[in-house]
């Protein structure tokens, strides 16, 4: 699951205001050239109004206000979109160039995109997780963009707000969904060791006056207490008519609309998920009949293709490194796979970006396992982080459990997926895009889409050596990507339940019981985005055989790859226009 800042940070960014609104354009002016200077006034405005989200772009100029999330700060932001919607209505669509078309749809699906979230779904009463600011405090702690002394103020500044801030926050919720509420009181509580630790020992690597020292942690003490605070009233809230984590097939239809921006309906995407599963069921029957005398011997096979997988899965599964070897396995992977790309020439990847393989920060924890967080397209020589959540202090039966789903076949794929040519890979060339726009309004379906994709393409250039058991696995691992999409479709539209999930997951896509509890938890604490991986996948791929069709003889996968790449994290749909519609004038 990939958490680059410039998808997560969206969730913040609906519930906070700024005095200034909008940025306003001329009518005559309906050309690229004046769509880009208004593009530059749009994202001025748009960090004023966010300056969380803006934080964790890379734009710091605002690091240190905290905007208290009250209704008239929405009504704030509510006015800043309309006014943003006007003045796109002052130019001209077809007269801009290809790039130009793209970043204006984005800008009207992020402000539609808000006005929806404010005015439909009001997350903002029944997810107190909108509150959780932790993340982006961590980030001015841990990131090197500026000098510490000066972050560590701009912390300070920052802070100052914080009791106010979850005051607001426990005025504006109302019936808490209960899943959400216990993530949200883990995240904060784990999380909380930001303020009461490392800010202090970070300031204990600079000069700063002792005097004014006691201050800043005075202050962080303060915040600290009102984090704890709010943990605490959630935990004791009686709420005796919870809103249902399920969103509803009205709500769904249209996040799905805003956060995925494909060319098929939800509807479409489940029927065509439903096909994708048979047939990798066939394809896994094929090699696990292949593959049985190899393991079993002349033991007779079952009749039961299902059953034949299940039972080929699990004797390959045994396979897997141990629980403190975890992190170590998935560090030695990122050289090995960057190698093979290169032997391969399957698209260029730059050495001066840096990936840190990390622990998964508590304030992260519970929803994914493996995440990649990078460096916003301000910041573009920050780290990208490959978080790897901890396996310490599991009972031995889940750390099996969990070490069995990702064995060492499954451990290779997961390295591809998350770092090369996967989410790292594809978020240093977003971060090279010349349009800010397209880097801070990426696409999460195009993100998560590329991720997938490169793991077949991996494998269709000879990855693993062509064995079977590698592509059984990794049919088994995209099988994951198409049951996310019909659970997740399932789950909010309908009344799928958690015994439901966890036997389809068990029985028909082979995982194991850890992984399947792990996935009915995180389907409850969110909703659309599991749907984003095998939509932007088959999105890719479909483009992929239309684009081959249309260079014949001259079709280059590299250069497929690099074309697909260069145009940021743009939904996969106005990628796909915008690239045959090239070839098809030469």
């Amino acid at each position: 699951m990939k958490k680059s800042v410039l998808i997560a940070a969206v969730a913040l960014s609906f519930f906070y205001g700024c005095k200034k609104d909008g940025a306003g354009v001329a009518p005559q002016q309906k050309d690229s050239s004046a769509f880009t200077a208004y593009e530059g006034r749009f994202l001025e405005e748009l960090w004023k109004h966010n300056p969380d989200w803006a934080t964790q772009t890379g734009y710091h100029k605002y690091d240190s206000l905290l905007l208290v999330p009250n209704s008239d700060n929405r009504q704030k932001l509510l006015t800043f979109t309309k006014r943003q919607l006007d003045s796109l209505g002052n130019f001209e669509l077809n007269t801009l160039s290809e790039a130009s078309k793209i970043d204006y749809h984005l800008i009207e699906n992020q402000m539609q995109s808000m006005q929806w979230a404010i005015q439909q779904q009001k997350a903002y009463e029944w997810d107190p997780g909108t509150y959780n600011l932790i993340g982006s405090f961590a980030y001015i702690l841990n990131e090197k963009y500026e000098p510490l002394e000066k972050r560590l103020r701009s912390f300070y500044m920052k802070m100052e707000d914080i009791p106010a801030y979850f005051k607001e926050a426990e005025k504006q919720i109302k019936n808490p969904v209960p899943e959400l509420t216990s993530l949200t009181i883990d995240q904060l509580t784990g999380g909380v060791s930001v303020f009461e630790g490392d800010y202090a020992d970070s300031l204990k690597k600079t000069s700063i006056p002792k005097d004014e020292q006691k201050k800043m942690l005075d202050r962080a003490k303060l915040s600290a207490d009102a984090i704890k605070a709010y943990a605490a009233w959630l935990k004791d809230l009686k709420n005796d008519h919870p809103r249902s984590f399920r969103l509803g097939k009205e709500l769904y239809q249209d996040k799905f609309k805003y956060d995925i921006q494909s060319g098929s309906t939800p509807q479409q995407i489940f029927n065509a998920a439903t096909e994708r599963k048979k047939y990798l069921h066939r394809e896994m029957a094929k090699y696990s009949k292949q593959l049985w005398p190899k393991y079993f011997g002349k033991t007779p096979m079952p009749t039961d293709s299902l059953e034949l997988i299940g039972k080929m899965i699990d004797t390959l599964s045994a396979k897997h490194v141990q629980p403190d070897d975890f992190q170590s396995a998935i560090a030695a992977q990122i050289p090995k796979l960057t190698e093979f790309v290169k032997s391969k020439n399957l698209l260029y990847i730059d050495p001066t970006k840096p990936l840190v393989v990390r622990k998964e920060p508590a304030y992260m924890a519970g929803v994914a396992g493996a995440s990649v967080s990078s460096p916003g397209p301000y910041d573009k020589n920050g780290n990208t982080y490959f978080n790897v959540g901890s396996l310490s202090g599991w009972p031995a039966a889940k750390a099996e459990s969990y070490l069995r789903e990702y064995n060492q076949y499954m451990l290779q794929i997961l390295c591809i997926h998350e770092a090369i040519p996967g989410h790292y890979t594809q978020l240093v060339y977003s971060n090279k895009s010349p349009s800010l726009i397209k880097s801070v309004l990426g696409n999460g379906a195009m993100v998560e889409g590329w991720a997938v994709y490169t793991e077949q393409m991996m494998l269709e250039n000879g990855f693993g050596g062509n064995e079977p058991e590698m592509w059984l696995m990794w049919y088994k691992w995209n099988l994951r990507s198409v049951c996310n999409a019909i659970i997740d479709y399932s789950v909010h539209t309908g009344n799928m339940t958690k015994e439901q999930v966890v036997k389809m997951l068990t029985k028909e896509a082979f995982q194991q019981q850890a992984e399947a509890e792990g996935k009915w938890k995180r389907v409850s604490v969110s909703s659309v985005q599991l749907t984003s991986y095998y939509t932007g996948y088959k999105e890719i791929i479909d483009l992929r055989e239309a684009y081959k069709k249309k260079m014949g003889d001259k079709f280059k996968l590299k250069d497929f790859n690099e074309k697909f790449l260069s145009y940021g994290s743009a939904p996969v749909k106005y990628i796909s226009e915008s690239m045959l519609k090239v070839e098809q004038k030469k």
